[in-house]
């Protein structure tokens, strides 16, 4: 028992953190470094407020460029489009002019085909009189 209370204390003593030389020695500073130091630290503020307010200006300009370069750009679309609705208007009617232009030509067609078909239908049955009067003279001078 004495062993394993012997053994159990080294292992708790070498494995328990060494605390007494994580300590380091600060050198000692005077009043004087540290205002000098909070002195430089805030004319470094300065020059970064100065700096981020000079981005802030050039961010603002650049946004204010973009927008009047947006808007000029939107302006010209705005033309494009114009200029496209317009082409497409003329495309529009000139197809349908097209398709009036085609649609009376067919009508006339149609209608000049009923013609010769009523005036081949009218010889068709003088040709078919004129046969059967040819046949009966035919027959009468065999008689």
């Amino acid at each position: 028992m004495n062993k394993i209370l012997i053994i159990v204390s080294l292992l708790i003593a070498f494995l328990t953190p060494y605390r007494v030389g994580a300590f380091e020695v600060a050198p000692k500073i005077s009043d004087k470094e540290i205002v000098e130091r909070l002195v430089g630290l805030e004319v470094g503020q300065e020059n970064l407020g100065a700096r981020i307010d000079a981005v802030d200006n050039r961010i603002s300009d650049l946004r204010s460029d973009m927008n009047s370069r947006f808007s000029d750009l939107r302006s010209d679309m705005n033309g494009s489009f114009g200029m496209i609705e317009l082409m497409l208007e003329i495309f529009i009617t000139i197809a349908l002019l097209i398709m009036g232009f085609l649609a009376r030509l067919q009508w006339q067609m149609n209608k000049k085909q009923a013609v010769m078909e009523k005036s081949l239908e009218t010889q068709k049955d003088e040709l078919a009189f004129l046969k059967g009067l040819v046949e009966k003279l035919m027959v009468l001078k065999n008689t």
